[in-house]
């Protein structure tokens, strides 16, 4: 199973990736991963990318395509794959594309998690964090116990302007990805609501 996952930020990805590989034995490939693992490994290509997140500068994509084509030519990804956070614009995804088809790498689908913006801010914004013991709660599905309620915080990255830009980008850049791999038959649509087994249950019968 070689699938890219896709959907807004805090629509609950992480939580169902976790599941996805557990459930197919697939390996996680997500950006973030590949960068510190090539960036550690003193690969040519994680030399170059570490000179751009040094500078505070974007990994250029031709970079971050070479290092999912090496990710992807580990023996672990023989299995499949689930293509976390890229690509996040049409260019990355067309050159993605190419590079696989060089490769002789098929797609098996885009599962797409789909979850109202007006929720996700819900979600985001009204997470707290005990910074003592790093435990999350959440105003209003999971409030803090009464002994603790003054001390969690809202971390900056939760604020709803930070929540608000993130899904404005990801809207203006990220989701017209998605009717390229429609008009290729690749896109399974999930919808996100609900409990994490509701979810967890959608997309195991979309992808069966």
């Amino acid at each position: 199973m070689r699938l890219i996952f896709m959907g807004p930020p805090g629509a609950g990805k992480g939580t169902q990736a976790a599941r996805l590989l557990s459930a197919f034995g697939v390996c996680h490939i997500s950006t973030g991963d590949m960068f510190r693992a090539a960036v550690k490994a003193g690969t040519p290509l994680g030399l170059q990318a570490q000179r751009h997140m040094s500078a505070g500068e974007l990994v250029p994509d031709a970079v971050t395509i070479g290092l999912v084509r090496e990710r992807l030519k580990q023996p672990d990804a023989q299995r499949g794959f689930l293509l976390d956070g890229f690509p996040r614009t049409v260019p990355q995804a067309e050159a993605l594309a190419a590079a696989l088809e060089a490769d002789g790498v098929a797609l098996d689908g885009v599962l797409v998690l789909e979850v109202p913006d007006a929720y996700i801010v819900e979600r985001i914004v009204g997470r707290r964090t005990d910074p003592e013991t790093g435990t999350i709660y959440h105003v209003r599905f999971d409030p803090p116990p009464a002994a603790i309620a003054a001390r969690v915080v809202q971390r900056k990255d939760d604020a709803e302007e930070v929540v608000r830009e993130r899904l404005a980008a990801y809207h203006a850049q990220t989701a017209p990805i998605v009717p390229i791999y429609e008009a290729r038959g690749l896109v399974r649509r999930v919808d996100g609501l609900g409990t994490p087994d509701e979810v967890t249950a959608r997309i195991q019968a979309v992808l069966a």
